[in-house]
């Protein structure tokens, strides 16, 4: 019948047929009722099934995990877990997630040393599971992939010392790297605050001896207390808590 059943509706014009074709003599006790209010369903009821026999269900308690998203789990996730436990600096090296020529998943089967694209912990757990799958075991496919990784790693540094000599050599300049320049700024804030050091030191200690001098310590800078300087020592001197150096 489609999605829509009309048959309830159309009761009314069947039996209406009939009584003008004199194939229904009377109008049947329905007859103006449906006429005024035509069902919107089916008129038939269906016997209910009988479950007096049956024992009644017990209610099931819903679990917490029922609309909880399932854990995917690969295989290489341990064996990744456990190589970059091992080496953690591997995550601060940027890389590119680009897939090189799309067959990036099949690259277990080549060596580490023989591959034609930058070597990087990914690769070396792709590695490891080729192994594996290979026959190795777990402890001597993750030794022979992490040979492979540290040659090609000492081999990829040659190469960029040689070519950094090469051109240090044709008169290159590359400047100073970002840890140089983070150790001189730190050298600068260290001075600054070593002079203010001293200062507050002197004043505080001719204060102590003459009571000529009034310290002159700016709200900005710390206090006293904050530089390590304790003022009233037992004795009536003022000597710092802590050696500071000059």
């Amino acid at each position: 019948m489609g999605r829509y059943d009309f048959r309830p509706t159309r009761v009314h014009q069947t039996a209406t047929k009939l009584l003008r074709t004199a194939k229904l003599q009377n109008k049947p006790p329905w007859y103006e009722v449906v006429g005024r209010n035509p069902p919107s369903q089916k008129l038939v009821r269906t016997q209910p099934n009988d479950h007096s026999n049956r024992s009644k269900p017990k209610p099931q308690a819903l679990s917490s995990e029922q609309y909880r998203p399932r854990r995917i789990v690969y295989d290489e996730d341990t064996l990744r877990r456990t190589f970059f436990v091992d080496h953690p600096w591997e995550l601060a090296r940027p890389r590119l997630v680009i897939e090189n020529d799309g067959r990036n998943a099949t690259n277990g089967s080549r060596s580490l040393l023989s591959s034609n694209h930058t070597v990087s912990g990914e690769g070396a757990v792709q590695r490891q599971l080729y192994l594996m799958q290979g026959g190795m075991t777990r402890a001597s496919a993750y030794d022979q992939a992490r040979r492979e990784f540290y040659q090609s790693r000492l081999q990829d540094d040659a190469e960029v010392r040689v070519a950094k000599e090469e051109a240090l050599a044709t008169g290159a300049y590359f400047g100073q790297t970002t840890i140089h320049v983070g150790a001189e700024l730190e050298d600068e804030s260290y001075e600054s605050w070593r002079h203010w050091a001293d200062r507050a030191f002197t004043e505080l200690e001719q204060k102590s001896a003459g009571g000529l001098i009034t310290p002159n310590v700016s709200e900005d800078e710390p206090e006293a207390e904050d530089v390590g300087i304790n003022v009233e020592n037992g004795d009536g001197d003022a000597k710092p808590s802590v050696p500071i150096s000059i």
